[in-house]
């Protein structure tokens, strides 16, 4: 791995641990560039709590290497407290069985201790 690389996934494993709620994806909140996106942050919208995001559109280095990363290949990635939570389709899933609510509310009280 070169330099490059390395500082790439120092800077994401560095906001996966600054950020109690963090989500990769493809725009922003305001303005998914992808349906899957779109429906994720619908998802999390929902539950009300915050969360910060990267737009990997605009971090092509971050696109590039997340997928390695996480081994996941696919964005958006939500990850929560350092763990790899999943894509759209989970985020989906739980949402519908009311675990996202419990995930990220549990999430935020943790980064405000």
């Amino acid at each position: 791995m070169d330099n490059a690389s390395n500082d790439i996934m120092q800077t994401i494993d560095q906001q996966i641990k600054e950020n109690p709620v963090i989500l990769y994806m493809k725009g922003t909140p305001q303005f998914p560039q992808c349906g899957f996106s779109a429906r994720t942050v619908e998802a999390m919208m929902k539950v009300g709590e915050p969360f910060a995001y990267v737009n990997v559109l605009e971090a092509p280095e971050i696109r590039a290497n997340l997928p390695k990363y996480a081994n996941w290949p696919t964005f958006p990635q939500l990850w929560v407290k350092g763990e790899l939570v999943g894509g759209c389709d989970i985020v989906m899933e739980l949402s519908a069985s009311g675990e996202l609510n419990t995930i990220l509310k549990g999430a935020g009280k943790a980064a405000e201790a």
